[in-house]
């Protein structure tokens, strides 16, 4: 006999490649007379099999509410940001002779004429080291599988008018090997006639070829134990995001989001937004409207290119440099917005476009625009006369393992605050760095960087100053924000991922008392991996001196939360 080294891997590509290639009605009792070399005779015909449009498996690249531990969550084009270390994959080559398959040992005719065929006729396909790795016997249906992938080949060269290639002692092993294989190659027909026709009951009832549905259901509990105006409350929030993704033309990609839930904000002293929650970003009352409307394509090899035309925030393309805790606004990592990235990338918001120019693998240019009164018509607002956000950043990756972005926004509000991606309320930070003026001009700069120890810790910080210029009068703004970051995945099994940071939200510099105190944000959180579908996060926000004033008590926040993603 001979060895089997190729079980697995044998059947899959021979048994849905080759014979899905060809029908394997071939060996069915149907023959047809045809010439070889200038002489009449029978040959088992394989019909081949209808060639259907398959539909595209897109894969997301921008799913907020991934669970993988990948430092990129939110879109990022490229992924400076991303940990890079690809999934390896067995790349297929054609191999011209079963003595190639190293692991293989001929012992039997039927080896050697199968092998006299593939040399001839170059008809299966195995790893380009030439081996099937492995080391248990060959089974008669995987040697089948082969056989019907020779049979396939020659029929090919027949149906193609190179029938003159194909000689009369090859057809004779042909029909020798069939007629020794017969039951084997049966049970293969049946085997692929199966796979048809649940392959054509998924085409038929698909969503779409060129849409695929997203979703992610939260549900939290959270109760502000100290330092909440509403005092020691227990709440149960929720929201549902489901978000379709669109290709036209496999490179590029539409985003479609609908949000609905009931999560608010728990309230602190001075009206801070201090410890706001990813999932808190949601409509009152269970509504549901459209949320992130955005679309991504390429421009030649080096640019990729975003326009957001609703919600959209600058950390949808930009790389953020914060492996594993930023969650942009989904449910997957860090619990709040503060913890995921610098809230720089926060300043501003609406619509607008922006690219990513790839100078190298390494280094990765990012500009962008944004307006948050795109809309409307009126005087000081539209596309370039109302509040906006501009930004640029160079980032460089040296390796997976490391990376550092260097980041300015030059921004205008004339209503709401500064760090509110464009909602008009505050996102992150302190009522004095959010609304140091009514109506402002601000340039900001950022640096950013990461650092991977192991694939199992991973530290990034980030450092950011803005500078906020009064336009109803005289005067000047210093906003500071910092932090750093420990990310420990796997932690306890694989999918898992703990969290701690500590740093200090968007608060104003030299801010007249009593508000002129340092409020510290520190949070540690622990996301345990259920299942494939389910995480569950228990953490701790703790939010020293809330509102820049050591008068009121500090304030910690458990939070359970529970995220669903299909």
């Amino acid at each position: 006999m001979f060895n089997r080294s190729f079980h697995n891997l044998f059947m899959e590509s021979m048994i849905l490649g080759a014979t899905l290639l060809a029908s394997t009605s071939a060996y069915a009792e149907d023959n047809n007379l045809v010439a070889v070399n200038g002489t009449q005779t029978n040959i088992p015909t394989a019909a081949g099999i209808a060639k259907r449009p398959l539909s595209r498996n897109q894969t997301p690249r921008f799913a907020d509410n991934s669970s993988e531990t990948t430092i990129a969550q939110t879109p990022k084009i490229p992924a400076i940001n991303s940990d890079t270390s690809a999934q390896q994959t067995n790349s297929m080559s054609q191999v011209t002779s079963v003595s190639q398959f190293s692991d293989v040992q001929p012992s039997d005719w039927a080896f050697g004429a199968l092998q006299s065929l593939v040399e001839r006729y170059g008809c299966i396909a195995g790893y380009p080291n030439g081996t099937y790795r492995g080391n248990r016997a060959i089974t008669r249906y995987e040697f089948a599988a082969g056989l019907n992938a020779c049979l396939s080949r020659i029929n090919e060269l027949i149906a193609t008018a190179t029938s003159d290639l194909v000689t009369k002692e090859d057809l004779t092993s042909l029909q020798r090997l069939q007629a020794e294989f017969a039951t084997e190659l049966a049970t293969l027909r049946g085997r692929v006639d199966n796979l048809e026709g649940r392959t054509a009951e998924l085409e038929a009832n698909q969503f779409s070829t060129t849409t695929k549905l997203v979703g992610e259901a939260v549900f939290a509990v959270t109760n502000a134990f100290s330092g909440s105006v509403h005092g020691s409350n227990t709440v149960f929030q929720d929201r549902v995001r489901l978000k379709f993704i669109s290709s036209f033309t496999g490179k590029d990609a539409l985003y479609v989001r609908l949000t609905g839930g009931n999560a608010t904000t728990l309230k602190l002293p001075n009206g801070t937004t201090e410890g706001l929650q990813t999932f808190n970003l949601s409509p009152a009352n269970n509504n549901d409207f459209l949320d992130w409307l955005a679309y991504y394509f390429p421009i030649g090899d080096k640019i990729e290119a975003y326009v957001g035309a609703v919600n959209g925030v600058f950390f949808d393309f930009i790389p953020t440099l914060s492996p594993y805790l930023d969650s942009a606004t989904g449910a997957g990592r860090a619990l709040t917005e503060f913890a995921s990235s610098s809230p720089i990338y926060r300043i501003g918001g609406g619509a607008g476009a922006g690219i990513n120019y790839k100078f190298s693998d390494k280094v990765v240019l990012s500009l962008g625009y944004l307006a948050g009164d795109h809309a409307s018509p009126e005087v000081g607002s539209g596309l370039f006369n109302g509040q906006y956000g501009a930004i640029a950043q160079l980032a460089w990756n040296p390796n997976k393992n490391s990376g550092i972005g260097l980041t300015y926004v030059n921004a205008y509000q004339n209503r709401g605050a500064i760090f509110d991606i464009g909602s008009g309320g505050a996102i992150v930070g302190t009522a004095q760095a959010n609304t140091p003026f009514d109506e402002v001009i601000t340039n900001s700069y950022g640096a950013e960087a990461f650092y991977k120890f192991s694939p199992k810790v991973a530290v990034n910080g980030f450092f950011g100053y803005t500078n906020a210029k009064n336009l109803t009068g005289s005067g000047n703004a210093d906003i500071w924000y910092y932090a750093l970051g420990l990310a420990l995945p796997d932690l306890g099994k694989q999918g898992n991922l703990g969290g701690i940071l500590v740093g200090a939200e968007p608060y104003r510099g030299g801010n007249p008392a009593p508000a002129n105190d340092l409020s510290l944000h520190i949070e540690g959180f622990y996301k345990y991996q259920f299942t494939d579908n389910i995480a569950i996060t228990p953490g701790v926000i703790w939010i020293t001196a809330p509102g820049q004033n050591d008068d009121n008590q500090d304030a910690v926040i458990g939070t359970v939360r529970t995220t669903f993603t299909f």
